[in-house]
């Protein structure tokens, strides 16, 4: 019989890399097709790109760190009251851990018997994962959501960096919105696909999404647009 495969274990840094990815692709080429539909050359369209991609990388890295470290210093917090817990009240932790496994379906006597085992193999283990929702699994990781932050940014950023230094002038903002759907496609599949999940509900999603964001940029940039 094979063995079931989980992709649990990959939601950190999936999430922060679909995250930085697509926010790569789409604020870059928001920003760029916003300043070519106000400019008639491409001077400021490639200056613009390369700018929004380096502070996007630096701003996401510097956001998922801080967000994710937040979330590691409450975690650490919780796990030292429970250790403290396990060290001064030891009956009442053992009695609320049998309590949630009672609640989760077992019998009193099999629950207290269950509590009584795991808290002799590892009580703060334990309570981190039954009663704080804690594990190694999805545990914060800061530095990790950082670089994979940053680096999908990067990543993304680079695709419309080259379609405003490639493409027609004429047609670049054709040209940025339709490279745009490809590679956010893409990244859409790749994360559904590494993920496990639906790959055509993940396309769409971000399709949809992407081109409302550049059409507002596009419309800003022809409303307030003044041929720089």
């Amino acid at each position: 019989m094979e063995k079931e495969h989980h992709y649990i274990n990959r939601s950190g840094w999936v999430r922060a890399a679909v995250l930085g990815a697509n926010d790569g692709i789409l604020s870059t080429t928001s920003l760029a097709i916003g300043i070519a539909a106000a400019s008639t050359t491409r001077e400021p369209i490639i200056l613009a790109t390369i700018a929004g991609l380096v502070a996007g990388a630096l701003s996401m890295a510097s956001g998922e760190y801080v967000s994710v470290s937040s979330q590691s210093d409450i975690e650490t917090a919780d796990l030292e009251r429970e250790r403290i817990a396990l060290e001064t009240v030891p009956e009442l932790e053992l009695i609320e851990l049998a309590d949630i496994y009672e609640n989760r379906g077992l019998t009193p006597e099999l629950a207290k018997e269950v509590a009584v085992q795991l808290t002799a193999h590892n009580a703060l283990e334990s309570h981190a994962r039954d009663e704080l929702g804690i594990n190694e699994i999805t545990q914060a990781k800061p530095l990790q959501a950082a670089f994979a932050s940053a680096a999908s940014f990067i990543s993304g950023g680079i695709l419309p960096l080259l379609v405003s230094i490639f493409a027609p002038l004429k047609d670049i903002v054709l040209f940025q919105y339709a490279f745009a759907i490809i590679f956010l496609a893409l990244s859409g599949a790749l994360a559904a696909k590494a993920g496990g999940s639906s790959t055509i509900k993940a396309v769409i999603r971000i399709s949809v999404w992407g081109t409302f964001a550049m059409g507002i940029s596009a419309l800003v940039g022809y409303i307030f647009g003044v041929n720089v």
